[in-house]
Order: C-alpha cells, then sequence, then structure tokens
C-alpha cells in the first residue's frame, strides 16, 4: 500500500471504465453461449466447411443481436432486478448506466445486426434474428414472465433458436436437423432456469415474479426439473437416432445426460441440501456445452479420419 493509499479513504465503490458498464449490460456470458450454439449450427449445416463470409458475418449479426435482446432485457427489468441480490448490481439498477443511454446502445447494436444479416448473409437470418428478439426481449420480458409460471416454458423458443439461425446463415434455410437442435435447447431451458429458480425463488417472490417455485412451491419444481430433465435425455437421443450424428455423439450424449440425471435426481431426493439448485444450474450449462460438442466433433470425426 501506498503513501497516498494510507492517507486517504478507500474508495470501495470505484467505478468500472464506461465500455465495461456497456459490455455487462449485453449479458457477455449468455451472448457467447448463443453465438457458440450458433456456429455448432453453422457446422452441421455443411459436410465440409463453413464459407468464411457466413461464418464471420453470421456469427458477429448473431451475436449482435443477441447483445441488443439482453440489453434490452435489462433496460425492461431494470426496476426488478433492482430489487433482487442477484442483479442489483448490474449497470442500469446501479445507476453506473442512464436508462436513455442503453437504449441507444441497444438500438444500434440491433440496427447493427439487421444490416449485417440482411446484407452480408441473408433477409431469412435476418428475418428470425429479429424475431427471436422480439421474442425474448419484448414477449417474454414484458408479458410471459409476468403472467405465468410456464413463462420459461413458452419463451424459451426465442432462447434455442440460435443452431436454427447459424443453420439459416450458411443454408439460406430451415431444415428438420436445425428445428433438433432447436428442440433440444427448448427442452435443457425448464430445466437449467428452474434449478437456479429454486435457488432465488424468495428474491423472484419479493420481485413479484410468478416463476414456477413461488407460485406452485419448490418441491414441486424439484420434480419439474427431473421430468424434463429426463426428457431432455430422451430428446438428446434423436441425432442419433435419426442418422444426423452417429456413435462418438451417442457416447457423449449418454455419459452428459447421465451426469445430469445424477444432479436431477438429488436435487429431487434431497432437497434439503441447499447447495444443490446451483450445482444443477452449474452442470446445465457445462451438459449444453458438452453435447453441442459432442455434435460438432462427431460431424468432422470422418473428415479428419479421411
Amino acid at each position: 500500500m501506498s503513501s497516498a493509499d494510507s492517507q486517504q479513504p478507500l474508495d470501495l465503490a470505484t467505478p468500472a471504465p464506461l465500455w465495461r458498464e456497456y459490455y455487462e449490460l449485453t449479458k457477455p456470458r449468455v451472448v457467447a453461449l448463443i453465438v457458440f450454439t450458433a456456429l455448432v449450427g453453422m457446422f452441421l449445416s455443411v459436410p465440409g466447411l463453413v464459407p468464411l463470409d457466413a461464418l464471420v458475418f453470421g456469427s458477429a449479426g448473431i451475436g449482435l443481436g443477441a447483445a441488443a435482446g439482453a440489453a434490452v432485457n435489462q433496460i425492461v427489468e431494470r426496476h426488478i432486478d433492482a430489487v433482487m441480490a442477484r442483479t442489483c448490481g448490474r449497470p442500469l439498477p446501479s445507476g453506473r448506466l442512464e436508462t436513455p443511454a442503453a437504449l441507444v446502445f441497444a438500438a444500434v447494436l440491433a440496427t447493427a445486426s439487421m444490416v449485417i444479416l440482411g446484407v452480408l448473409v441473408n433477409t431469412l437470418t435476418a428475418v428470425l434474428t429479429f424475431a427471436s428478439m422480439i421474442g425474448y426481449s419484448v414477449i417474454y420480458t414484458l408479458f410471459l414472465k409476468r403472467m405465468t409460471p410456464q413463462n420459461i416454458v413458452i419463451g424459451g423458443a426465442a432462447g434455442a433458436m440460435p443452431p436454427v439461425l447459424g443453420w439459416a446463415a450458411v443454408t439460406g434455410q430451415v431444415e428438420p436437423a436445425a428445428l433438433l437442435l432447436f428442440l433440444i435447447i427448448f427442452t435443457w431451458t425448464p430445466p437449467h432456469f428452474w434449478a437456479l429458480a429454486i435457488r432465488r425463488h424468495r428474491e423472484y417472490a419479493q420481485a413479484g415474479i410468478p416463476m414456477l417455485p413461488v407460485t406452485h412451491g419448490v418441491d414441486l419444481t424439484r420434480l419439474h426439473v427431473l421430468l424434463y430433465t429426463v426428457l431432455l435425455v430422451v430428446v438428446s437421443l434423436l441425432p442419433f437416432l435419426t442418422r444426423m450424428s452417429g456413435p462418438v455423439y451417442l457416447a457423449g450424449a449418454v455419459a452428459l445426460g447421465g451426469g445430469f440425471l445424477y444432479y436431477a435426481v438429488a436435487l429431487y431426493v434431497r432437497g434439503e441440501d441447499t447447495r444443490l439448485p446451483m450445482q444443477t444450474f452449474g452442470y446445465s450449462i457445462l451438459y449444453l456445452m458438452g453435447l453441442f460438442t459432442f455434435l460438432l466433433v462427431d460431424h468432422y470425426l470422418p473428415l479428419l479420419q479421411a
């Protein structure tokens, strides 16, 4: 500690650089997972390498669209975020960013996304990306989240779109295999999010958000997590059963699914263990990343062996 530090009171609330506040407004970790699953959709859409322009501009446009949706989500929910411990430190409820500036930032991101996708990729990808933005930032955030405890099930459709967007960016169309990737994420979303909701159910209740553990109790939510996890494991086998993927993917899906089932069963049986909800939530993220990685490896393994 320098002499200056010893003579002046410590500023424990030193503001982060302004760029960092805007960066946090985009929910970067969520966007990273979105872009990753979109990239897997791109690679699975062709037997060989993805064209460089579709890869670069497609991932950039999809990522910017996801970032815009995340920013709008935080703008709309700034008052709710302020009363929840998990989110009260975000840039808007903490006062480090002003709402008008955040709105301009979100509009710039959304415009850039549409221009990149519409001009440099294709119209279908631009339209689907825009629909996903509206689905998440408006339909889910403004309406579904406040109307029904099934909000995350219905609203999960927007979050499941990235691999379809990636597929469309390369091929210019939506094919059944792309919809299968959509189905995997759509089925994954409820057990993933409800595990977090169990841990934070008191905060959701305080904020007046009718999440399932708030309206129907934690015990029933744990059962829902288990049942949806069983369904997810079954759905995850469909790429192999439809010959979209081979034995490498099957082995990975079975192993990862077994891990998810372990956490879901433990959460249901040992509900008194307060560590399990977040452990299940954390594993669910690793599960999805691992599953899509196995899809990618299985897809390109024959090319590497040729």
